[in-house]
């Protein structure tokens, strides 16, 4: 069933589990991440993001994604992550997309507040979900500065001015495969979650450590973002199956079990098995 944020991140707020955000930019992904919320009964958030576009388009997606996620008997929210300009972002919401992210967070405090509050106030008169960032969670360049942080009292007064219905926050996290150890501000994010009322999202998940993982939700955390693991373990199965004369179709369904099997490692360790 397609659903929006609302009908899945409240209750991992008040349950203390994440709903996971796996981005999917083909059908044997897509099959996978959705066969592993089945079997787990487990709601579950597909989509993608406006960097990977160039390897799928959002027409093309929407019309795979869509009677995917309607077909499905647990909830699905098609999302549209990171959306960096505003054409991207109607056309995802005009082709059905239950939310969507406007990622204004390198702009200052209040651009980015009076940005994200006009089109929150558009998608929710069209019954689409919005998330935001404040703070920003950069990309993993190895230099030991991944992020600029979240400060809880601008979070409270993001909240406030713009409605949104989910917050990315920046606690230490990076985008892409970690070249270091991250070291998350666990207080910090303890001091957020205590500041707003609205669910917290973890971008960068992918490479985080169990712990990480469970004391980010523990302290608030309703939703996590992971890409990059199920995306290599969809290459690691096309490598590992191929060999000489060996056609694409015969790589498709060990791609789509990776999928399905590192997609079921996450949502059992975010503990949103048998939430659906």
């Amino acid at each position: 069933m397609l659903v929006t944020l609302n009908e899945v991140l409240p209750a991992a707020k008040a349950g203390k589990y994440a709903v996971g955000l796996f981005n999917t930019v083909n059908l044997e992904m897509a099959k996978g991440v959705l066969a592993a919320a089945e079997e787990l009964r487990s709601p579950v958030i597909i989509g993608t993001a406006e960097v990977l576009l160039p390897c799928a388009g959002l027409e093309d997606l929407a019309s795979i994604l869509i009677p995917l996620a309607k077909k499905a008997s647990v909830p699905v929210v098609l999302h549209f992550d990171h959306g960096l300009t505003l054409e991207k972002i109607h056309q995802a919401m005009d082709l059905g997309f239950t939310s969507v992210m406007y990622d204004c967070s390198t702009l200052d405090f209040a651009g980015n507040c009076e940005a994200v509050a006009a089109l929150t106030r558009e998608a929710h008169s069209r019954g689409i979900s919005v998330e935001a960032e404040l703070g920003h969670v950069g990309a993993n360049a190895g230099n030991g500065d991944h992020s600029i942080y979240t400060d809880p009292e601008e979070a409270k007064r993001f909240y406030e001015a713009t409605g949104v219905d989910a917050l990315a926050v920046a606690i230490g996290t990076a985008h892409g495969a970690y070249k270091e150890k991250p070291r998350l501000d666990f207080d910090r994010l303890s001091e957020i979650a205590a500041a707003v009322d609205t669910p917290l999202v973890l971008h960068g998940g992918s490479g985080l450590s169990d712990f990480d993982f469970q004391e980010t939700i523990r302290r608030g955390i309703a939703k996590v973002n992971i890409f990059t693991d199920i995306n290599c373990a969809a290459a690691d199965a096309a490598h590992d199956g191929w060999k000489p004369g060996c056609g694409l179709t015969s790589l498709m369904p060990a791609i789509t079990a990776a999928v399905k099997e590192a997609t079921m490692r996450k949502m059992e360790l975010f503990g949103s098995k048998n939430r659906a």
